[in-house]
């Protein structure tokens, strides 16, 4: 199926014209090629690969140069969505020509089209400084993952009065910075529905409910893939970690009790020669004439 590429103009015409944006996390090329071949509007490569593809407890422990290798293998396989790259833990927070350039990084060398930042009114400096370097950004509230030790963990937020207001105003500072849409995780789901309706860029969400303008998912938790914890919000699409696990024992035995290969799955030598090969085979000093060649 050919589809025509994702721009950020698409992503906000989307909005504009009430049409759901469909968008997920990707970090390989075969899987980013599989999702662009759904017609996925937006692939992200989340830092959620810190913990999903290299199996730390979170998302602080991911390199810039990591994020930077899995964005390059999912620029590969994506001709159609449009690619974001997740700025990691310390890329951009401690020193805003630092984060320009490490925000570029994903531009120049991972093949993305636009960075993604964590956190609220706090970052519309960095936020418009990136975007004055034609880095384009998509903001980020709510649960923000890389700053779990400060909310004692993986915990909704927005759950009283003040913290509401201040998901609203983060939301429209974000906008007024020059974001193309906000990704939206774990808040209750009538205050994304008050920040969607009050900003005029796209709203993601992620655990915040129907009333945002996408949706994402981390695409190793709905298909079954990673299942170290289930928050409330994730639906399983599939199970395709307990279709992997029958699969690689079928192998298994198949390989133990001399199943697999059968002739189906060999190569054969040709059969008018195969006579001469294994006469020479018989008769030949396989050492002597292993030393004749080295």
């Amino acid at each position: 199926m050919s589809l025509q590429k994702v721009t950020i103009n698409d992503i906000i015409k989307k909005k504009k014209n009430g049409e759901k944006i469909v968008t997920i996390t990707s970090y390989d090329y075969s899987f980013a090629k599989i999702v662009d071949d759904c017609g996925i509007d937006l692939i992200l490569v989340g830092d959620s690969l810190s913990m999903v593809m290299l199996g730390y407890a979170n998302t602080l422990s991911v390199t810039m140069d990591e994020m930077i290798h899995h964005t390059k293998a999912v620029s590969r396989g994506v001709s159609n969505a449009l690619i974001v790259g997740d700025m990691p833990f310390l890329s951009y927070k401690i020193d805003t020509a630092e984060a320009v350039k490490n925000a570029g990084r994903f531009i120049q060398e991972g093949g993305a089209e636009a960075v993604k930042v964590e956190g609220g009114t706090e970052m519309c400096p960095t936020i418009k400084a990136m975007i004055n370097a034609d880095i384009q950004v998509m903001g980020h509230i709510g649960l923000t993952p890389q700053a779990i030790y400060e909310f004692g963990g993986f915990l909704v937020q927005g759950k009283t009065i003040e913290a509401a207001k201040k998901l609203i105003l983060d939301a429209k500072n974000l906008e007024e910075a020059g974001v193309f849409s906000i990704v939206l995780e774990s808040i209750p789901w009538q205050i994304a529905k008050l920040i969607t309706s009050s900003v005029e860029v796209p709203t993601i969400g992620i655990g915040a409910g129907s009333y945002c303008d996408g949706q994402i998912l981390v695409i190793h938790d709905m298909l079954g893939i990673f299942t170290d914890f289930k928050p409330k919000f994730l639906k399983y699409f599939s199970n395709l970690g307990e279709s992997i696990r029958h699969a690689l024992n079928d192998y298994k035995d198949e390989v133990i009790n001399g199943i697999y290969p059968n002739r189906e799955h060999s190569y054969e030598f040709p059969q008018q020669e195969l006579n001469k090969i294994n006469n020479w085979f018989e008769n030949a000093d396989i050492c002597e004439e292993a030393h004749k060649i080295t």
